[in-house]
């Protein structure tokens, strides 16, 4: 059966220089084996799936698959497919504000202007990281923790994801890690860059991926829950802006907000760079 299909570029407004996603729209009758493979097929970090939602206060629901397993949760799926189904026809139910279903529950995305953003998921995980994570951590990455390492926290809000925070950004993008000592750990490095500098902040996240450990371009569950992490514990004040993905010739844009009841927003720009029918 022919489906409606777009990929996506996230957290760039300038095409091929951020995130992309494969979303299929009008997903219903798809079976999970069905939506895994074509996942795998794309070889993407996520693909996404637009269903009709099954809580009367979403708008929509989705399923986000990686080539090998399926997440309750992901940012930059989050944003791909919520303009898709704004480009689609979708109507929120309720002015500028859109709410999606998804594995982890309902996710409130805001629209202001022409860039989405969504309200960062609570963590399942917080706190110190202990000596021996952060040793493999830092193993991973190549750094003494003794010497490199400003702090360090569990900030998991669905993947399992640590956050390193190092003492500048030209730390982050030093950072040479060892591809085959993935060890099942998903990290997140952070550092500031200097005042005056085009952004804030400078982010890489790496992950396990079929016994390797891969690089995502822009992650936007891993900026939730470090934007969480980085206000609460004071290093950082928000609004702010974080760059990602230089070391694999990017140049995304993560920009982080906090309300003043402690909401974290993460928000992005989003272009579409495909659109046809796939036949699944």
């Amino acid at each position: 059966m022919r489906r409606p299909f777009s990929q996506m570029d996230v957290f760039t407004s300038v095409p091929y220089m951020g995130n992309p996603l494969a979303v299929v729209s009008e997903a219903e009758g798809l079976t999970t084996d069905e939506m895994q493979r074509f996942a795998s097929w794309t070889n993407l970090s996520e693909a996404t799936f637009l269903l009709e939602p099954t809580s009367g206060e979403a708008d929509y629901r989705l399923r986000i698959f990686t080539p090998d397993w399926e997440l309750p949760f992901a940012g930059h799926p989050t944003l791909g497919t919520c303009k898709v189904w704004l480009d689609h026809g979708g109507v929120p139910r309720r002015r500028g504000l859109i709410v999606q279903e998804c594995g982890s529950g309902l996710v409130t995305i805001r629209l202001s202007g022409s860039r989405l953003a969504f309200a960062a998921p609570a963590l399942v995980r917080s706190g110190p990281v202990a000596a021996e994570h952060l040793a493999a951590a830092c193993a991973i990455l190549g750094i003494d923790a003794g010497t490199s390492v400003v702090d360090a926290n569990w900030v998991d809000n669905g993947p399992g994801w640590m956050a390193v925070l190092l003492g500048s950004a030209e730390e982050v993008l030093s950072l040479r890690p060892e591809a085959a000592a993935a060890h099942g750990l998903f990290i997140g490095a952070v550092g500031p860059h200097p005042p005056g500098a085009a952004t804030d902040y400078e982010v890489r996240a790496f992950f396990p991926l079929r016994g390797t450990l891969v690089e995502d371009p822009v992650t936007g569950s891993f900026n939730a829950s470090l934007g969480q992490w980085l206000t609460a514990a004071g290093h950082a004040t928000a609004p702010y802006v974080a760059s990602q993905g230089a070391a694999l010739g990017r140049d995304g844009r993560i920009y982080v907000e906090r309300d003043a009841d402690g909401t974290i927003w993460v928000g992005g720009d989003t272009v579409t760079c495909v659109q046809g029918t796939v036949d699944i």
